[in-house]
């Protein structure tokens, strides 16, 4: 079910259909619609047509873009659908939903004083919870940055941070431009906690080849940024463990940075195996550069290399241009070829398929299967027990814990211990 909620808030069910998402889950189509009725009440295409009507919505709201490029952008057919699955949905048209917004942002034609060399940029602000600490997920980008690929830092006050990144996209590649300057506290009222959390935004610059490709690249920078999580319910879960408390009133935004490109994470996961972080960047940005393509959305910037590219390139060619041991580049090569050849690493995934997937992958073990599963799959419950830096936050008078303590200590964190990792880490991280 929960594989099934993911693809469609994700927009599968817009590129494939109802029917090609139940053969994706290896279930009838007949059988998604009973399983997802009687979790939710509603059906897959209803849950989709929301997901349309939501996307138009925020489009409306926040952009300046005529409805027809709207319709088209939200994945709609043409502008009578559009407008009917809004008044169906949300009560009323394009027009009345854009007259009622009390302002919006406009697309940009320029950003940071220069025109887009290609595409069409709008500017949106992504709802979230807070608390919600940019700043430290800035921080968190910057340690993993590949060079031309992606970039992050801080502002000249400590709570300004800022994000930019290249990223595949159905039609071509995309860039995204993140604002994650630290947002006010939550406020409370009658009836929430202090961990409740209100809504706020945060702003993000998209660049897009095509409009087909806007609602797509806006879900993977939700996932990126963990934009979806409960603040309130990991942090109720986590704080009566006396490791976690004050790492938790400490950091009480703190997110599991996810991934734009999961292959590209893939490739990170393995190039860093049992190196430093700064080592691990040096041989991405040595394998961007080498395979890489410049890209016209965003001057200067790379396009990470697809899995084709480096499944044809071969593990000899990589391993001269990343200067790796031969080992590692065959490993990788063999990561290449698998993902080219349909290992999916999508958001719907059955996550235990990918691991059996990637275990087969000569070179790849245990952690960096658990790391894919933080990082890029989006599971809140995944630990990586056999990691160094994680074991070495747990160390106690008896030293390191080994990955079954680790497993063991772990299960109170049940069903967010991705979050508790991220805390030990960033704890770890900050303490040097």
């Amino acid at each position: 079910m929960d594989r099934a909620l993911r693809a469609i808030r994700d927009g599968v069910v817009d590129e494939v259909g109802v029917d090609g998402l139940a053969a994706r889950l290896g279930v009838t189509p007949r059988h998604l619609h009973r399983l997802v009725v009687g979790e939710l009440g509603t059906s897959p295409v209803r849950l989709a047509r929301t997901r349309r009507a939501q996307a138009a919505r925020m489009l409306l709201e926040q952009t300046a873009l005529p409805v027809a490029d709207v319709a088209f952008a939200a994945g709609f057919g043409s502008i009578r659908q559009c407008n009917e699955v809004l008044r169906a949905e949300l009560g009323a048209s394009p027009i009345e939903i854009r007259a009622r917004a009390s302002r919006g942002a406009r697309p940009e034609a320029e950003s940071e004083g220069r025109r887009p060399a290609a595409g069409v940029q709008v500017a949106l602000r992504l709802p979230v919870r807070r608390p919600f600490d940019g700043p430290r997920l800035a921080d968190a980008i910057a340690v993993h940055a590949i060079a031309g690929v992606e970039t992050a830092g801080r502002g000249g006050a400590v709570e300004e941070a800022w994000a930019r990144a290249t990223l595949p996209a159905p039609g071509s590649t995309a860039f995204v431009g993140v604002d994650l300057a630290e947002l006010p506290p939550a406020t409370t009222g009658a009836g929430s906690g202090p961990w409740a959390g209100d809504r706020a935004a945060v702003p993000v610059q998209v660049r897009v080849a095509s409009l087909a490709d806007l609602t797509p690249v806006v879900a993977a920078v939700r996932r990126w940024l963990d934009l979806d999580a409960d603040p309130g319910a990991v942090a109720s879960r986590l704080r009566p463990d006396p490791r976690l408390v004050p790492l938790v009133d400490r950091r009480p935004g703190l997110r599991v940075l996810g991934s734009l490109d999961p292959f590209r994470t893939l490739t990170a996961a393995i190039l860093g195996q049992q190196i430093s972080l700064a080592a691990t960047r040096t041989f991405t940005s040595r394998l961007a550069a080498a395979f890489g393509d410049p890209t016209q959305i965003a001057e200067g910037a790379l396009a990470f290399p697809r899995p084709e590219r480096l499944a044809e390139a071969g593990p000899e060619a990589i391993r001269e241009a990343v200067r790796i041991p031969a080992a590692r580049a065959r490993t990788l090569h063999a990561a290449a070829e698998a993902v080219a050849g349909g290992l999916d690493l999508g958001p719907e995934v059955d996550r235990d398929a990918v691991r059996a997937a990637l275990l087969d992958v000569p070179g790849i073990g245990p952690w960096t299967c658990d790391l894919m599963a933080v990082r890029a799959l989006g599971d809140p419950d995944a630990l990586p027990p056999g990691d160094l830096v994680l074991r070495r936050a747990l160390a106690g008078p008896a030293g390191r814990p080994s990955p079954d303590d680790v497993v063991a200590l772990a299960e109170a964190w049940r069903p967010w211990r991705a979050y508790a990792t991220t805390h030990l880490w960033t704890d770890d991280l900050e303490s040097r």
